[in-house]
């Protein structure tokens, strides 16, 4: 299960270390040190990527990459929370970040495939689920 103590002590420190640097990316497209121009955009995006919104909606990367550069033209309005980070190596250099993030209006359970590539980080696939 995601974010259990168990599975924290028995990770490797690669795992940890990994974990470390991804969890400063989260919650993603939040963090505006690591871009904000389109450009930055699509290299931290894999070409395929795509999100599920915590609507339930279906979101393309162009969709998204559109609705983020109007979202950065105001201040970041908010720090919210991210709690019980889980990480799992799905395949080589294919790694799922499953967290808790905690907004004023609500709390939904967040999960990032993020690739390891030449160029660095690539976000491959997003999902917010609002916790009942």
């Amino acid at each position: 299960m995601p974010g259990t103590g168990a599975e924290r002590s028995s990770m490797s420190i690669e795992h940890e270390t990994i974990l470390e640097d991804l969890r400063r990316r989260e919650p993603i497209f939040h963090r505006r040190e690591f871009g904000t121009s389109r450009d930055d955009l699509l290299q931290m995006t894999d070409e395929g990527f795509w999100e599920i919104g915590a609507s339930g909606k279906i979101y393309t990367r162009e969709f998204v990459i559109a609705n983020l550069l109007e979202r950065y033209k105001q201040p970041e309005p908010h720090d919210w929370l991210c709690e019980d980070f889980s990480i799992s190596e799905l395949a080589e250099s294919l790694y799922q970040i499953n967290y808790i993030l905690k907004e004023p209006d609500r709390t939904t359970r967040r999960t990032t495939l993020w690739r390891r590539s030449d160029g660095g980080w690539k976000i491959v696939f997003h999902q917010g689920t609002v916790m009942a």
